[in-house]
C-alpha cells in the first residue's frame, strides 16, 4: 500500500466495531512510529498513556468531544465504542509549547493503524483536568490529544 493508498483510507472514525482489544503491542508499535515521527530540535517531549482495558477505557471516554458539529451526540454508543486510546501528552519539564509535534504524531499513529486495518480519530476536545484526575496524571505533562483506535464500521451509502 502506497501513502497515498493509506492518506486516501484513513479518516476520522467515531463508530467501531469491536473484535476485541488491540493488544498492547500494537498500540507500542504505533506509538514508535510517533517517536520516529520528526520533533523541534528532536527534544522529544511528547509522552504516551496506552490504555486497552476496558476499565481504563471506561474512564476516558466521558471526558472526550466526539464530534463538535453535532453538540447532541454523546459519541458512539455502547457496542460502538474503541477498543483503544493513546493519550499524547506534552511534558512541559522539557518544553514549555509543542508545536506541530503532537500533531505529526497523531498522523503518524493513525497511518499505521490504517495500514493494520484499524480506524481512529483524533480528538481535540477533551475535558483535560478531568481526564487529568480520572488517570491520576502529574501536572507537569499537558493534555495534548487523545486517539481512539478500533476496527472501525465502513459507512453504508445509498446508490
Amino acid at each position: 500500500m502506497t501513502i497515498r493508498d493509506l492518506i486516501v483510507r484513513n479518516r476520522s472514525t467515531r463508530r467501531f466495531q469491536p473484535e476485541g482489544p488491540v493488544d498492547r503491542a500494537t498500540l507500542r508499535e504505533l506509538v514508535d512510529l510517533a517517536r520516529l515521527s520528526p520533533a523541534a530540535a528532536n527534544v522529544q517531549p511528547l509522552r504516551y498513556i496506552l490504555s486497552n482495558d476496558r476499565q481504563t477505557n471506561d474512564l476516558v471516554f466521558p471526558y472526550l468531544g466526539w464530534a463538535g458539529y453535532l453538540p447532541d451526540w454523546p459519541g458512539p454508543a455502547e457496542g460502538e465504542r474503541p477498543a483503544a486510546y493513546i493519550v499524547i501528552l506534552g511534558d512541559t519539564q522539557l518544553r514549555s509549547s509543542f508545536g506541530c509535534d503532537h500533531g505529526i504524531a497523531a498522523q503518524s499513529i493513525l497511518l499505521g493503524a490504517t495500514e493494520r486495518g484499524l480506524g481512529g480519530c483524533i480528538i481535540g476536545s477533551i475535558r483535560r483536568e478531568e481526564l487529568r484526575q480520572a488517570l491520576g496524571i502529574p501536572d507537569h505533562y499537558e493534555i495534548l490529544l487523545v486517539l481512539a483506535l478500533d476496527v472501525f464500521i465502513l459507512p453504508i451509502f445509498d446508490k
